[in-house]
């Protein structure tokens, strides 16, 4: 992909529908914007996975620069309908590495508490992670999850290594503008796509948590993070601990949900707690836990944004 992207910058031209698009996109294209390159490499990945194209050229294969781009463009003309739908939608991931923080906040999150927890995802995309509870993290020895877990993460890992309890989860519901159903070839498809065919530990990932979604039921709904999460904890839940969680998606919710969503569990009548693993401006993401009704925060750590390290504090 550091290959491929730099290489279409510098030969795209318009004379086709879709580098015209591209090239005449209305608005910000870059990746702080409409990720227009993302989606780009997501279709042309898409027509490589389905084996429609590309499958000369790309990993493992090994060619020049010449040839990739001959290969890239041909498939600009002759798969334009299909490039075309995929620039519509903007990216959608669902990053299973992320799992590797989430699984030590929520024993630090419920340590002391003996009951059951809820799971509520915001920006859940296929809701992988509302699984999180499924995965196994191995860590020099020692481990959380599952030991036989399909999905076993494995972070380069500095700072002390967690141990404890993952609770039971009794429910779990998640939240995204545009979910993806797993029973559907298409939308598999979409996620897959966005892993680089580079990069065969992530797909192995998401394949083996798609597997474990298949057989663990999650409710994923369709709408506004805030609105959704302001009507859930409407309605007090004391026989069990919500963990309200977003991995990477707060900075791209629209600051009226944001705000909405903050005053719902500024509200809540029984404890909620906010796990968030979150661009601040710093190295890779913050790790934090947020207390609820009080606020009171503490910091675990930071990530990279794709979970391939941690640094945790505890």
């Amino acid at each position: 992909m550091g290959r491929l992207i730099p290489l279409i910058g510098e030969r795209l031209h318009r004379g086709n529908a879709v580098a015209d698009r591209i090239l005449t996109w209305p608005g910000d294209a870059s990746s702080s914007g409409d990720s227009v390159p993302l989606r780009l490499a997501g279709a042309l990945h898409a027509l490589k996975i389905a084996g429609l194209a590309l499958e000369d050229v790309y990993p493992p294969e090994d060619v020049p620069d010449d040839r990739l781009w001959d290969a890239v463009n041909a498939a600009l003309i002759d798969h334009e309908e299909h490039i075309l739908r995929w620039l519509d939608s903007p990216p959608q991931t669902n990053e299973v590495r992320r799992a590797a923080v989430l699984l030590p906040a929520l024993v630090h999150a419920t340590r002391g508490h003996d009951g059951p927890v809820e799971l509520l995802e915001l920006g859940a995309s296929a809701g992988l992670n509302l699984r999180f509870d499924q995965f196994r993290l191995d860590l020099r020895q020692k481990g959380l999850g599952p030991e036989n877990s399909a999905v076993r993460l494995t972070p380069e890992w500095s700072g002390p290594v967690p141990s404890g309890h993952v609770p039971p989860v009794i429910s779990r519901r998640g939240i995204d503008l545009n979910p993806l159903d797993i029973s559907k070839e298409g939308d598999r498809l979409r996620l897959m796509a966005y892993l680089w065919p580079d990069q065969p530990n992530r797909t192995e990932l998401t394949e083996a948590a798609i597997g474990i979604a298949a057989r663990v039921p999650a409710e994923i709904a369709r709408g506004d993070a805030g609105v959704w999460l302001e009507d859930i904890l409407s309605d007090p839940a004391p026989d069990r601990l919500r963990i309200v969680f977003h991995t990477v998606a707060w900075q791209y919710f629209p600051e009226q949900s944001k705000a909405r969503a903050l005053n719902a569990l500024s509200k809540v009548s029984s404890p909620v707690v906010q796990i968030a693993m979150e661009d601040d401006g710093g190295d890779g993401a913050a790790i934090t836990l947020t207390h609820w009704p009080d606020g009171s925060q503490t910091v675990l750590g930071r990530a990279s944004f794709h979970g391939l390290w941690v640094r945790w504090a505890g």
